[in-house]
């Protein structure tokens, strides 16, 4: 009985206490908790966290149920921006300092002190290939000369990193090598020609981390063409980062597509991500049957800048009598501002009552606003709005579930748009400011314009 009971000691020892992931952040009054998760292709796992201390100390201990693969330690929220990949083999510890400004370096761990190497000194051969070609040299041995060090780097890396989770980011981030000498101009259509030859879509443990999206980005945004505009690039940078991954599985074409499309939206770069759904990405929504996905990119397409405003029904009173008037039959006015406000949001109460004042002076086939209140009841609206008789009033029952206020995809209040004549939306105004600024601006075109003549 007794030996029995060593032995399950001696298992439970085993169980949990294989290795350990320790670090230190910087600064550490910036940190609290070191959250652990195993990444495959389609989800992250939660496996354990870790607080950090006053010293921006922590340790993840890690026992004979952790798998070897790619992991991620998040520590902030938003977590998709605030973490770093690591590898763990389950053959060794691992030690790393992290800091906000710097980024994450390897202390101990010969596969990710082997990343971390292969990564600097492909990163000094590209530096020595710019600075050569910045400087115009005219020496080609020597240019030569710095593509077979950088050839026997990439097979030298490559032999250190067999039979290692290591080498399949290794071999996919191969660089284009030429064997002759060439010209910057050959030298960089042959970069951006050859740039996913080596990436290889259908590999899990890349598909288990950062790398194809790295990848996806810097080619997107990296990679420029001097003779067309940054929109019309970044689409063409898209169809061919699109074909190089043809082969992946259909869920990792919507991660990657997703999260360019986003970066697109909140650079308001609009054209380009409406191409990334209407080419793309709406068709593998449909084919996951992704509904939320194919009506969110939808909404963002039809409340573009360019399109016809979703057109809805109010109710206007003229001489007493109550009629029903939709968005697309009114006409006379140069543009429109609809604005979706809250009759109790401390926002609008500081904002509507300086639009009031903005379009007090104006023309009525200028500007017409329509003001959309967003409420949970009337009757604190009737009041609110007695006070703004400049403005075609239309109550929005159901507040953030109202009919009008989803179809123009509004999450905040006070929320502007602002149509032409033919109710197309022309600018989407982030406050009072922006939009009296956009309105300036029409003013001084006008100036412009008849000073020409």
């Amino acid at each position: 009985m007794k030996r029995f009971l060593i032995l399950i000691g001696l298992i439970s020892n085993i169980l949990l206490a294989q290795h350990s992931i320790k670090g230190v952040f910087t600064p550490p009054e910036d940190y609290r908790v070191a959250v652990l998760y195993k990444v495959t292709p389609t989800i992250s796992e939660y496996i354990t966290h870790a607080e950090v201390d006053k010293k921006g100390n922590f340790e993840i201990a890690l026992d004979s149920t952790v798998t070897k693969g790619m992991y991620r330690i998040v520590y902030a929220i938003p977590e998709e921006d605030y973490n770093f990949d690591i590898i763990y083999n389950k053959k060794e510890d691992i030690s790393l300092t992290f800091n906000s400004e710097t980024g994450l370096k390897i202390l101990s761990s010969s596969e990710n002190k082997l990343m971390s190497s292969y990564t600097n000194s492909m990163s000094m051969i590209t530096h020595s290939i710019n600075n050569y070609y910045r400087d115009k040299s005219e020496d080609t041995l020597a240019l030569v000369s710095i593509f077979k060090t950088q050839r026997e780097a990439q097979k030298g890396f490559e032999d250190l990193a067999k039979n290692t989770i290591a080498l399949a980011f290794i071999k996919a981030n191969k660089p284009y090598i030429p064997k002759h000498y060439e010209d910057v101009e050959t030298y960089s259509k042959n970069v951006k020609t050859h740039y996913f030859d080596h990436v290889n879509f259908t590999n899990k443990t890349l598909q288990s981390s950062n790398f194809l999206n790295e990848r996806m980005v810097n080619y997107v945004f990296g990679v420029v063409t001097d003779s067309i505009n940054r929109e019309a690039n970044y689409k063409e940078n898209i169809n061919v980062f699109c074909e190089a991954m043809k082969e992946a599985p259909i869920q990792i074409k919507r991660t990657l597509l997703v999260d360019l499309w986003e970066q697109m939206r909140d650079l308001n770069y609009e054209k380009t991500a409406n191409y990334i759904s209407d080419t793309y990405l709406i068709n593998i929504a449909k084919k996951l049957n992704d509904t939320a996905l194919v009506d969110g990119l939808s909404l963002y397409r039809n409340i573009s800048i360019g399109k016809v405003a979703p057109d809805f029904s109010f109710d206007v009173e003229k001489d007493g009598v109550k009629r029903s008037k939709k968005l697309s039959e009114l006409t006379g006015v140069k543009n429109y501002i609809l604005v979706f406000w809250n009759s109790t949001c401390a926002h609008c109460l500081d904002e509507i009552p300086q639009l009031e004042a903005f379009i007090k002076g104006k023309k009525k086939e200028d500007i017409t606003v329509i003001a959309i209140g967003l409420e949970d009841s009337p009757e604190y609206w009737n009041r609110v709005v007695k006070r703004l008789p400049n403005f075609i009033h239309v109550y929005g029952a159901g507040y953030w579930d109202n009919e009008i206020g989803n179809s123009y995809g509004v999450t905040a209040t006070p929320s502007y748009f602002v149509l032409d004549k033919d109710k197309h939306i022309v600018a989407k105004p982030d406050d009072i400011d922006v939009l009296k600024l956009y309105f300036e601006s029409l003013k001084n075109k006008g100036k412009n314009k008849a000073s020409q003549k």
